[in-house]
């Protein structure tokens, strides 16, 4: 089941409104993209340049925190480089969409919680900056947060199913 405030863009179940309504419902899995407005550090010059208040971005790490300290066996947060990584602790993995079919470059990191690091599966030729040349609009934060489809797919393929016992899981407190 998806969870956020929008409408769904795809088919399937999905709950729209706060996390925080469906976060105790016993999931097996959890795969979290919290916004990056308030954490991404391309962002960080207007908070640190007196221009974003301070509690705007405490407030998102604090929501961060609330889905590490989720009871769910299994998560991955997924955000752009962030604060998160110097506040609360390093990503697990940094992955790029050009290894997930995507000849782009956004570097994304994983933090990872009773899951084995995102295997590449399907690297390709090109590594263009698209996301960050993207032109200005009304969607363009919606356009720059989308998740590429075959990390997507990947994460899919590769953390739905039961994991065997091997030391590259993780356990993280």
């Amino acid at each position: 089941m998806s969870c956020d405030l929008l409408p769904t863009e795809s088919p399937g179940p999905h709950y729209e409104g706060p996390v925080e309504d469906v976060l105790n419902d016993g999931w097996d899995l959890m795969v979290a993209h919290p916004p990056c407005t308030y954490l991404a550090v391309s962002g960080m010059w207007a908070t640190h340049q007196g221009r974003r208040p301070q509690k705007l971005t405490d407030d998102a790490l604090d929501f961060v925190r609330l889905l590490m300290n989720a009871p769910i066996d299994r998560w991955a947060i997924e955000n752009p480089i962030s604060i998160i990584s110097s506040v609360i602790r390093p990503p697990d993995q940094i992955i790029q969409p050009w290894e997930y079919g995507h000849g782009e470059v956004k570097a994304t990191c994983l933090w990872l919680k009773n899951l084995p690091r995102l295997k590449p599966s399907n690297c390709v030729e090109g590594r263009e900056q698209k996301v960050l040349m993207m032109s200005p609009g009304p969607d363009r934060w919606k356009e720059r947060s989308r998740t590429y489809q075959g990390v997507a797919d990947a994460m899919g393929d590769q953390w739905s199913r039961p994991l065997p016992a091997c030391t590259d899981q993780l356990t993280l407190l």
